[in-house]
């Protein structure tokens, strides 16, 4: 299982809602947590790209980017 992380502009809790909804809802994602506070999203998962994750999360209408680490 690979673990990513992405920088989320979210403002309120129905900004990290939406991204919650968006990956409960996609399958190959194993795990995620979306920390409102500090603006990041980890997700893991044994069979998506770090690429196919950021869509998802970008398809919500949020500003996304892989976190530098």
């Amino acid at each position: 299982m690979t673990q990513f992380k992405y920088e989320v502009t979210m403002s309120c809790g129905g900004c990290s809602g939406a991204v919650k909804k968006a990956l409960t809802n996609y399958a190959g994602v194993d795990s995620f947590d979306v920390n409102l506070e500090t603006q990041l999203v980890t997700v893991e998962s044994s069979t998506l790209t770090e690429t196919q994750i950021l869509e998802v999360i970008q398809g919500t209408g949020k500003k996304a980017k892989v976190a530098e680490n």
